[in-house]
């Protein structure tokens, strides 16, 4: 089969090529599915980079010598074409979406508890732009932060992936939600049922306190989140989005910092490491039919065109998501 192959770190067009690989076969609790679309995260350009350089020391996915799987990607949308003997609820010929590594491929192996049936409302490519981004916002929101009606959150990082997300998924929850993001981007989380706008070129979002702040840029300390912050509030470090240039320690310097003000002091504060499940994806589907979540797409490339997908990932500022279509 046809995928996008990764052998050493780098930028796009040195670290990444599209090669022929073994098509993968299906282990007893395992489905196999014909990929008809990926999307593209900040993790995914983390890998390729191998940044930031700690993280070669202490995570499993980027060893020194180079990146542990050879097929680049987590999130994909397709359709089953082989199901594992223990496989319950799921059957040749139903439309999936998950979240697993080796996503960049015409197909896909993965263990059935991480993936979901596709909400029949959204075609391939929407629902690739789902699993990892949708996932993070409804498990930070309400597994973590335990968002109640009427509490006020604050997204910082709105019109990204994860960001587009959680704006929607605090409205499902009932929050008073506050959207900090660019200029141009202003209409579009205003689309997505922000309470209010933060034009972060015009306005400091800490002027204000929050029940919950949810930050995926990693730009600001943690004393200047602490300060917008209400008594017994949460705040949620995730993310830190991507860089152009090589870091030592990256977001992981703000997550450190975060662990310990939280373990010496009286701020609330977590930064979870959502895993994918298929109850997950189920309760995302029920969102997205229901018409409450809708996921949000930059632009589309065809598979054999991710270098520059992530190139534009981390030059441009997408917003929302980027995703990759395998052609068929």
């Amino acid at each position: 089969m046809k995928a996008i192959l990764q052998n050493g770190y780098g930028a796009p067009a040195t670290a990444l090529r599209y090669g022929e690989t073994a098509t993968p076969t299906p282990g007893p609790d395992d489905v196999l599915v014909e990929t008809r679309a990926a999307s593209v995260n900040a993790r995914d350009w983390h890998i390729m980079r191998g940044d930031p350089y700690i993280a070669r020391l202490t995570t499993s996915d980027m060893p020194l010598r180079g990146p542990r799987n050879r097929v680049l990607g987590t999130d994909f949308a397709g359709r089953v074409v082989a199901v594992g003997a223990d496989v319950t609820g799921i059957a040749v010929g139903d439309d999936v979406y998950g979240e697993v590594n080796g996503a960049f491929a015409e197909y896909v192996c993965a263990p059935q508890d991480v993936v979901g049936l596709m909400p029949s409302n959204v075609n391939y490519e929407q629902a690739a732009a789902v699993p990892l981004a949708g996932n993070t916002a409804l498990v930070c929101l309400l597994d973590e932060a335990r968002i109640q009606p009427g509490q006020r959150l604050l997204v910082n990082g709105a019109s990204g992936g994860v960001g587009t997300f959680a704006v929607q998924v605090g409205k499902a929850l009932a929050a008073e939600v506050t959207a900090v993001c660019s200029p141009r981007n202003v209409d579009l989380v205003t689309s997505l049922g922000a309470d209010h706008v933060v034009d972060y070129t015009k306005r400091d979002f800490t002027e204000r306190r929050y029940d919950v702040v949810f930050d995926l840029v990693g730009n600001r300390s943690l004393k200047e989140l602490r300060r917008c912050l209400a008594d017994d509030g949460t705040i949620i470090l995730s993310g830190g989005g991507v860089s152009t240039g090589g870091s030592l320690v990256g977001p992981m310097a703000l997550f450190v910092r975060g662990a310990l003000a939280a373990k010496f002091g009286r701020t609330r504060i977590i930064a979870p490491q959502p895993k994918p499940t298929r109850d997950r994806f189920d309760a995302l589907t029920k969102l997205i039919e229901a018409g409450t979540v809708a996921p949000v797409i930059d632009r589309s490339y065809p598979l054999d065109e991710a270098p520059a997908a992530i190139r534009y990932l981390e030059e441009e500022h997408a917003r929302a998501k980027v995703v990759l279509l395998a052609s068929r």
